[in-house]
């Protein structure tokens, strides 16, 4: 039947021929230049630094904190030998106590990987800090997170307290919450009461998770100063906005440790 529906037909068959080729053509994926799918499937701002930053958050035996900071205090030159130390902090406020939260830089992936192996290899380290201190730990956590394209970090005027907000957005990425949840933050610092020093953004651990990290001189002003925001028009409509995308938040005030190059 086909071909007699052909034979009857040759122009409308020799157009159809050429319609599925030429249809065939503009979906072939070998027709699709990089940018053109990124453009239309990316979730977020596209990643070109390869830098990110791992968050490492040890919960430590009530009663073996001091022990733990004091190893660390005298350690902790052997693991910075590897690789950077952005800050390390004590819990003072927040959720489940007693634990301490750092951040390392990596160049890449292939950079950890190198850090890692040379650590585990490194005899000083394993018998001088890891071995003491491993049965003081209750759990370790860590997430590998990337800057937001948007920020920078920020070194704080002096020596104070700091803030880490966590915040979890609903699935879609930063192509749904980002401009929102950028400008609530930009609005808390036009407010003043706080410095901003980095914002992150979770790649593996918990996904959709936004970490802010805030410096204050003290926790008496921070309060203060979240009263005002309360207060301030701006922040009010700013919050209202990127709440929308969000399914829950926790804060933690940390102090920072004496080795800690953020103060």
């Amino acid at each position: 039947m086909p071909s007699a529906f052909g034979h009857a037909f040759p122009g409308l068959r020799r157009t159809m021929f050429h319609f599925r080729r030429h249809w065939w053509t503009l979906v072939t994926p070998a027709s699709w230049g990089p940018r053109q799918v990124c453009a239309s499937f990316a979730t977020g701002p596209r990643q070109y630094d390869r830098t990110f930053y791992e968050f490492r958050t040890y919960t430590i035996q009530p009663a073996k904190m001091n022990e733990f900071l004091e190893n660390t205090k005298k350690h902790i030159h052997l693991r910075t030998n590897y690789s950077e130390l952005i800050g390390y902090w004590r819990q003072e406020f927040g959720n489940v106590m007693n634990k301490v939260v750092h951040i390392w830089k990596y160049d890449d992936f292939a950079h950890r990987a190198r850090v890692r192996e040379a650590l585990a290899k490194d005899e000083e380290w394993q018998e001088k800090y890891i071995s003491p201190n491993l049965p003081l730990m209750v759990q370790q956590k860590n997430e590998i997170t990337y800057l937001v394209p948007w920020c920078k970090i920020e070194k704080p005027p002096k020596e104070g307290f700091y803030e880490l907000v966590t915040f979890h957005m609903k699935p879609g990425g930063p192509a749904l919450w980002g401009e929102d949840f950028q400008r609530a933050v930009n609005t808390h610092i036009q407010v003043g009461y706080s410095k901003l020093i980095g914002v992150f953004h979770t790649e593996y651990g918990t996904l959709n998770r936004v970490h802010v990290l805030w410096w204050t001189d003290t926790p008496d002003n921070r309060a203060a100063g979240r009263h005002r925001a309360h207060e301030d028009a701006r922040v009010v409509a700013a919050v209202r906005e990127s709440c929308s995308h969000l399914e829950s938040q926790e804060n933690m005030l940390l102090i920072p440790l004496p080795f800690s190059p953020l103060k």
